[in-house]
């Protein structure tokens, strides 16, 4: 048989392996939970799953050092192959499918996402040497076969319950609020244009100063607006403490208000970073007006799920009732300054 009959022989499994390794990521991205009123433990979950993942690296680096050199498996080795990885494929999709919603949609998410990018890696690896099966090992193979192992390294730092995941995704909403204030905070203490590093020479000259730097009226607007940004790291720092002390996983009722924390948290940053880009110069006061209203909203609408769920506790309601009054009080600011510019 000549070496070119041999690739197209062995490349015929590595394809159907590649189309199936497709569908089950597919699956896997869009699919739902297999509940059922069995009892679920989820430390014997993250055993098995860990057992998975680690099967799944080794049959995908099995599978990379089969094709790094000649002489080529022949197709008979390469359907071997190709069937021990799709068991590594439906035994790691089959285990996160077990992971019920009871114990958390955030939980669920993260490891959704972890299966995916493993799922991803394989079938980017395939899809390597299936292009290139022959001779020496290529850049792009390396590449690919680290991929695999670095998305299967991953899952040693999932968080193990909904508690912890709701924690790791506040504390990322945390990050992004921090970077948007700072953002501001540099900006005003700058003297020159904020736009300098963008614009060249000539957009800069055709701006004017007025819309490049700001007025003493907008100034003055700004302190209020980053009083309401400061009060939305507050809400989100005072969040991540209530439910680092008092979240409770043992029941699917307070599993379930820790995904709903999460989830109306989630809408914090976006609002922060809209109410951001309406204070650079050339100011738009109803931009500005417009804005502020909405984080206002959002904030407001998380202190009140807070209130009324398990995480905040009678010492609580201070700095949740604090907080309302803080928005209040700067938005209030916020328009009285509006309607006095205009």
């Amino acid at each position: 048989m000549s070496a070119d009959n041999s690739c197209a022989d062995v490349s015929v499994p590595l394809r159907n392996l590649l189309n199936s390794v497709q569908g089950v990521r597919d699956r896997v991205k869009d699919g739902e939970s297999n509940e059922s009123n069995g009892v679920f433990n989820l430390s014997n979950f993250w055993d098995t799953l860990m057992q998975a993942v680690k099967a799944a690296s080794q049959e995908a680096t099995k599978l990379s050092l089969a094709f790094s050199k000649p002489p080529l498996p022949t197709q008979e080795d390469g359907e071997k192959f190709a069937e021990s990885i799709q068991k590594s494929v439906l035994a790691l999709s089959t285990v996160y499918y077990w992971l019920p919603k009871s114990h958390g949609i955030t939980l669920r998410r993260l490891v959704r996402d972890a299966t995916a990018e493993v799922l991803d890696g394989i079938v980017q690896l395939v899809d390597v040497i299936v292009s290139s099966p022959l001779q020496s090992l290529s850049q792009e193979q390396l590449q690919s076969t680290g991929g695999v192992w670095s998305a299967c390294d991953q899952f040693a730092h999932l968080p193990r319950d909904n508690r912890a995941a709701v924690l790791g995704v506040l504390a990322s909403y945390i990050g992004v609020v921090k970077d948007a204030i700072e953002e501001m905070e540099q900006a005003q203490a700058e003297s020159q244009d904020p736009f300098s590093d963008v614009l060249d020479d000539e957009d800069q000259d055709s701006r004017g100063n007025q819309d490049t730097y700001w007025s003493e009226e907008d100034r003055q607007l700004m302190a209020p607006c980053q009083g309401l940004m400061k009060a939305s790291a507050a809400c989100l720092r005072k969040l991540l403490s209530a439910v680092k002390a008092n979240g409770n996983v043992s029941i699917p009722e307070t599993v379930a208000q820790l995904d709903d924390l999460a989830d109306i948290s989630k809408e914090i940053s976006p609002s922060v970073d809209d109410l951001v880009l309406s204070l650079y110069p050339p100011m738009d006061y109803s931009g500005v007006d417009q804005n502020a209203c909405k984080l206002t909203l959002v904030l407001k609408k998380v202190l009140d799920i807070i209130r009324v769920s398990h995480v905040c506790l009678e010492a609580d309601l201070n700095w949740v009732q604090f907080l309302n009054g803080a928005l209040d009080h700067n938005l209030q600011k916020i328009k009285g300054l509006i309607q006095g510019s205009s």
